[in-house]
């Protein structure tokens, strides 16, 4: 007879979460508090200003060479 290592837990749903043990799932279900990812980012104004105009330039650069 053949028996798995680990018990399978059937609210895993998941085949490889089922085969985890049940110390592992513990905190799986729990929400960690983050925060915006602006903030995550520390993207300011000027950044975003910068990106864009970098995009803008690149654009009609390619549009200068293919027209």
């Amino acid at each position: 007879m053949r028996r798995a290592l680990v018990l399978s837990d059937e609210s895993a749903r998941h085949p490889f979460r089922a085969s985890l043990p049940p110390h592992a799932l513990h905190r799986a279900n729990e929400i960690e508090r983050t925060a915006p990812w602006r903030l995550r980012l520390e993207l300011t104004r000027k950044d975003a200003e910068s990106a864009l105009a970098t995009y803008g330039a690149g654009f009609v650069a390619t549009l200068a060479f293919f027209s």
